[in-house]
């Protein structure tokens, strides 16, 4: 008995069954119920339709919006409204009633999973997440507003939060008269590189020195010491052209160009600068004289300048860039002569110091004019400062001394107390991640002037909230050539950039420039300047003394602008910064 396939339409139009199949089964196989106009059906609520191929459709389009996995929707169709009319629900059952079965270990099972511990949330800790969604807050809006702001010079995207900041402003207005002639990207500076043929040679040493306490070796964090105050003793900052002994120097041609140790730190190191600053450039006859202006940045120190952490940006605010650079200045002061032996003894040298007037209490300071040999025809002679003398290997040694100050351990994430005596490194490695600028302007000035050693405190406020009491919590040594080899500091680099800006200058004619470092570019720039600018300056009269408001006791903010007010008056005579307060 052969095998009956049963009855098989024939479509002449295509692939497939008849689009409107007359009957569903053969007269001889059923009775041929009539179809027309009615789709495909399950005969079962049991069967579940899966996925139909359908070779004519898009595969990405689906009637009931699903996707192409979407399973055809039979509700839709109006051949089915009976069936989905209340009058088949009373014959409607599930096929299976069965919960679904539960995983054997638990949801999110895992081997030896320990319970978590509720976390702490307490006030600090949810005031400490506020304060740094308020912080996240401000930085994202100072990155974006300063993108937008600097977009016609950098193009979008120039800088960070950090260098974009808002306080970071131009250390002189530019003024419109003002001749922009070149603008050097601090790339080009990188790439620089000149060795001095020639040492040094001295012409001249000035001032007295007083040697080095060597107890303070010995302080640590639990021998602190209290910082000292040393009102009666003066500070003077005087400028290349004011000096009288570089006067005498360029009158008698024993060089061609003149500049101190603090400008030509600024330039050696300026690719490391995050904060503006400015160099007054003269070029008179065949000499140039590399300046500052007076109340110039160059006198104050920056604090943190290279870290990522944004400062207040209230100018009053005692952890402000500019309340922090007058503190370090006062501390970095006082402690140069707190750690002498102050025994009487001075080691004297050619000539007293040129600044002071006779009988007048000045720091211990010796300025050593050296001149060095840039090329044929070129040399350079700068004032270099010494600070103490000591013992090195039998013979007087000369030292530099300078100090590191904490001012709020939350700010740089390492608090100093519990760090110096077991991780000094990660100390100095987050002062010169955060002030790589200044250590290497400090390092800089210690190899120009010659110095066997260089010394560096760590001062901390007493409170983080006093910026008036200090406590020097230790005192380390390091010789300047291995200390520039640790910081990174290529010499090659820094003449490079000396001999460069040099022969950039020789190359303009006599007159007046000033070079700027762009406040929010790493570039500086140079611009041509009328021969009085930065000589008739206005100053506002002081109000009768009974009219003014009285500044706290000891306060040395206030008497140190008193200080500088009083040197800015006294023009030629140089500038004096109190020892008693930052200038």
């Amino acid at each position: 008995m052969g095998f009956d396939v049963g009855f098989v339409p024939f479509n002449p139009d295509g692939w497939g069954p008849p689009e409107t199949p007359a009957t569903l089964l053969h007269p001889k196989h059923g009775g041929g119920t009539l179809l027309a106009n009615v789709p495909f059906a399950p005969f079962s609520r049991s069967d579940k339709l899966g996925r139909v191929a359908d070779w004519t459709r898009n595969p990405n389009f689906s009637r009931s919006g699903g996707g192409r996995d979407a399973v055809f929707d039979f509700a839709l169709d109006e051949s089915f409204a009976g069936a989905a009319s209340g009058a088949d629900d009373s014959s409607f059952r599930l096929v299976d009633g069965k919960p679904p079965p539960r995983p054997k270990f638990g949801p999110r099972w895992r081997f030896n999973q320990r319970p978590q511990l509720p976390q702490r949330r307490d006030e600090e800790v949810e005031a400490r997440k506020r304060e740094a969604e308020k912080e996240r807050a401000r930085r994202d809006r100072l990155y974006h507003l300063n993108r937008r702001s600097s977009a016609p010079f950098g193009g979008p995207g120039y800088g960070n939060s950090r260098r974009d900041s808002p306080a970071l402003k131009s250390s002189v207005d530019i003024q419109p008269e003002w001749t922009m002639l070149d603008q050097i990207p601090f790339s080009t500076f990188s790439k620089l590189s000149f060795s001095v043929p020639d040492p040094p040679e001295d012409l001249l040493i000035c001032g007295a020195l007083e040697s080095y306490d060597r107890s303070f070796d010995r302080v640590n964090p639990k021998n602190e010491r209290r910082l000292e105050h040393f009102k009666s003793r003066n500070f003077f900052k005087v400028t290349t052209t004011d000096d009288p002994v570089i006067r005498r120097l360029a009158a008698d041609d024993k060089a061609t160009v003149f500049a101190t140790d603090a400008i030509l730190s600024a330039l050696m190191c300026a690719p490391r600068s995050v904060y503006s600053w400015d160099i007054i450039i003269q070029r008179v006859g065949n000499k140039l004289f590399f300046d500052k202006r007076d109340g110039s940045q160059l006198d104050l120190l920056s604090v943190n300048e290279s870290s990522q952490e944004l400062l207040p940006e209230a100018k009053e605010d005692i952890n402000s860039i500019h309340s922090l650079a007058i503190e370090a200045t006062y501390i970095n002061q006082n402690f140069s002569q707190q750690v002498l032996a102050r025994d009487g003894n001075k080691a004297t040298f050619d000539e007293p110091n040129p600044f002071a007037s006779e009988g007048e209490d000045v720091a211990s300071v010796a300025y050593r004019y050296r001149r060095w040999k840039i090329d044929e025809g070129t040399y350079l002679i700068t004032r270099c400062e010494l600070h103490s003398t000591t013992d090195v290997k039998g013979q007087r040694g000369f030292l530099t001394l300078n100090a590191l100050n904490e001012f709020d351990h939350k700010y740089s994430g390492v608090d100093w107390r519990q760090k110096l005596e077991t991780q000094r490194g990660a100390v100095l490695a987050t002062e010169l991640k955060n002030n790589a600028n200044k250590l290497a302007k400090w390092t800089a000035q210690a190899l120009l002037a010659g110095a066997d050693l260089m010394k560096l405190g760590y001062v901390s406020r007493v409170h983080p909230r006093d910026h008036f009491n200090h406590v020097i919590l230790s005192v380390t040594g390091y010789k300047p050539k291995d200390f520039a080899a640790q910081i990174n500091l290529n010499t090659s680099n820094m003449w490079g950039i000396v001999k460069s800006i040099v022969d950039l200058c020789m190359k303009l004619n006599e007159g007046k420039y000033v070079l700027v470092k762009d406040p929010v570019k790493p570039q500086v720039r140079i611009y041509e300047v009328p021969a009085d600018a930065f000589e008739n300056e206005y100053v506002e009269e002081p109000l009768p003394e009974e009219e003014q408001v009285q500044p706290l006791k000891e306060d040395p903010v206030a008497s140190a602008m008193d200080a500088a007010a009083e040197a800015e008056a006294s023009g030629a005579d140089g500038e004096k910064l109190a020892t008693a307060s930052p200038a």
